[in-house]
């Protein structure tokens, strides 16, 4: 049996990783389109109410209220992060702008290092002619 290659996600920025790290890539993504830039309260002892624990569960929100680095009220909303990460996972321009409510524009902006580090990937199985 073979093992598929996952995509390479770009590194998430600093004040986001905690998210990625109890959340993982997708389900942070999640998160942060429904909660992003807005005040986020994390329960000690979720009864089943919010918002947040009917997104990620209650295991996820007692781990990012315990996490060692000091979280945000508000929740971040990274967009850049978001689009190179989408577009990493093979969406196409104008279905992640729709995802991330933002231009076509825009997310090309965001994602045109990751477009010019593809473009310029070599194949290790390829002769060097020059």
């Amino acid at each position: 049996m073979t093992d598929v290659p996952q995509p390479l996600y770009p590194r998430p920025p600093a004040h986001v990783a905690p998210f990625v790290e109890v959340l993982g890539v997708d389900l942070a993504i999640e998160y942060f389109i429904e909660f992003g830039g807005t005040p986020v309260y994390l329960a000690k002892n979720p009864a089943g109410r919010s918002e947040v624990e009917a997104l990620i569960g209650a295991e996820a929100v007692r781990a990012l209220r315990d996490h060692p680095y000091q979280l945000p009220a508000r929740c971040p909303l990274p967009k850049k992060w978001m689009a190179q990460v989408l577009y990493a996972k093979g969406l196409p321009v104008l279905q992640i702008a729709r995802k991330l409510k933002t231009t076509d524009v825009a997310v090309r902006r965001n994602i045109a290092d990751i477009r010019s580090d593809r473009a310029n990937r070599r194949d290790d199985r390829q002769l060097n002619l020059f």
